[in-house]
């Protein structure tokens, strides 16, 4: 798989809330951000129990819009993100754009920018 498709995977499995398809296009070490309560989590497991948590609080869903790539080698995808909370409500409906290293073909680690600008 090239890198989109590696990444288009992960947003899939993501949004279905398959922890098993999404952790296995990760580095087992993957260094992934804590985005809803601040922070790094590291690892596949580290990974499987924020994303638990998060889905027991909110209904996040995420969807790739355009993949560039960086001076630095990264792969930058702009997303669309919506998150509901538990009765559907939409809580944030916003453009964000996450920043990856990708590594033997797995995410070896991914960075969010919140700002929601793309050069």
């Amino acid at each position: 798989m090239d890198t989109e498709q590696i990444l288009r995977k992960a947003y899939r499995a993501f949004n279905a809330r398959d922890i098993a398809q999404a952790l296995a296009v990760m580095h087992p070490e993957v260094d992934w951000p804590n985005g809803m309560e601040g922070g790094r989590v590291l690892g596949h497991n580290a990974v499987r129990e924020y994303w638990t948590r998060q889905w027991r609080l909110v209904n996040p869903h995420v969807a790739p819009i355009r993949f560039l790539s960086d001076a630095a080698g990264r792969t930058i995808v702009e997303v669309h993100q919506v998150v509901r909370n538990t009765d559907g409500t939409v809580l944030l409906d916003r453009m964000v754009r996450h920043c990856y290293v990708i590594e033997n073909g797995l995410i070896r680690s991914m960075e969010i920018d919140q700002s929601g600008k793309v050069e």
